[in-house]
């Protein structure tokens, strides 16, 4: 297993550092820095994808904690639905990258590209959706969902990963009623937790590498800590705008790899 730092250039372990603080800050606003984190581990000589992946969820947990503390801070988020909601999104995340291990993830990308399109175009059309919280179910009602949210999420986070925090947030806003702000807060608590989860199951398969990790942990807290706090003073409009920009990203991104594993067929 490859831990420290032997076999990695200077060159790589700064676009590392840089993509994780890259990454820190997109996830910070809403989700997706999967997308920029993950590609640069891979460039990690002799890595394998188990590897990156446990690494990834690494660095990414000390982002999301960071930016769960700063929103919490500033925002203030109702932690009567956020904390059960991310309690069984962990055990979501858990159970999917159980089944991360023996099944591929290739099987599931046509189905989240056709998700993606339909949330970015959901959020296209309603610009007033996210504008303000107006909660659309009351008690028990509003826990039972948003812990299903959290299970379904994080089943997926476990399993696959990309865009976990984009669709906590769209489904915070739309089946939820809250604003893109306090989605995004509470969307942060859940993905810290999914976080947790896969890292559960990762440890003891001995897939970290613990000086890459740490140091991409470093990187993502900077990144998650202005994240948050760019959010946090921008308002709604500024994190709908984003993840907007985010949801395109992960539609080409996915989509070209279910192109390119069609033509490897």
């Amino acid at each position: 297993m490859i831990s420290g730092f032997e076999s990695i250039e200077l060159t790589t372990l700064i676009l590392i550092v840089v993509a994780g603080f890259a990454a820190g800050w997109v996830d910070a606003v809403v989700g997706g820095g999967g997308l920029i984190q993950l590609p640069a581990l891979l460039l990690v000589p002799g890595i394998t994808p188990v590897q990156a992946l446990a690494t990834n969820k690494m660095g990414s947990i000390f982002g999301t904690t960071t930016s769960a503390a700063t929103y919490y801070r500033r925002v203030g988020p109702d932690l009567k639905t956020a904390v059960p909601m991310a309690v069984i999104a962990l055990a979501g995340s858990f159970c999917g990258a159980i089944l991360a291990a023996s099944l591929p993830a290739s099987v599931f990308k046509p189905i989240i590209v056709v998700a993606l399109i339909a949330v970015a175009i959901f959020t296209a059309l309603r610009p007033s959706a996210g504008e303000l919280t107006a909660l659309r179910h009351e008690g028990h009602r509003h826990y039972v969902v948003a812990c299903l949210i959290g299970a379904v999420i994080g089943f997926y986070d476990g399993m696959i990963g990309p865009g976990t925090g984009s669709f906590l947030v769209i489904a915070l806003v739309s089946a939820m009623g809250y604003a893109f702000l306090e989605a995004s807060a509470k969307a942060k608590i859940v993905n810290m937790a999914t976080n947790a989860g896969a890292l559960i199951f990762f440890l003891p398969h001995g897939a970290l590498m613990w000086g890459v990790g740490l140091v991409l942990g470093l990187a993502n807290m900077a990144g998650g800590y202005l994240g948050a706090r760019a959010a946090v003073s921008q308002g709604s409009k500024f994190v709908r705008i984003v993840f907007l920009i985010v949801v395109a990203a992960l539609i080409i991104k996915l989509g070209l790899d279910v192109w390119n594993d069609n033509v490897a067929r």
